[in-house]
């Protein structure tokens, strides 16, 4: 391997905590002129109430690469597995009391 390789190699640490990951369900999306923001819920069935797990702040660029990466990720999965299903709503407002998608 030669210099330039090395110099573009990231090496990215995954901490035991992180490595175990946290379950959601629900995903809110606001944005403003400069970030994009997603909030990863778990809704409970039953439980009118539920709290952000998580909380990824994303530059619009890096939403876009986002989004590509996923819809390259999910075409991979369906060819494997065949379509994913679309089920109903939950039937939610879409901003769940969240913030507006204003700057």
């Amino acid at each position: 391997m030669d210099e330039n390789q090395n110099q573009n190699q990231l090496n990215i640490e995954l901490t035991e905590e992180i490595a175990d990951g946290i379950y959601s369900n629900l995903a809110i999306i606001t944005h403003s002129t400069s970030e994009f923001v997603v909030d990863f819920v778990k809704v409970m069935p039953g439980v009118p109430k539920a709290k952000v797990k998580a909380r990824i702040l994303l530059t619009p660029q890096h939403a876009k690469r986002l989004l590509a990466a996923m819809q390259d990720n999910i075409q991979k999965y369906e060819a494997v597995h065949g379509t994913i299903k679309q089920t109903e709503s939950i039937g939610l407002p879409m901003n769940f009391g969240g913030p507006a998608a204003q700057a």
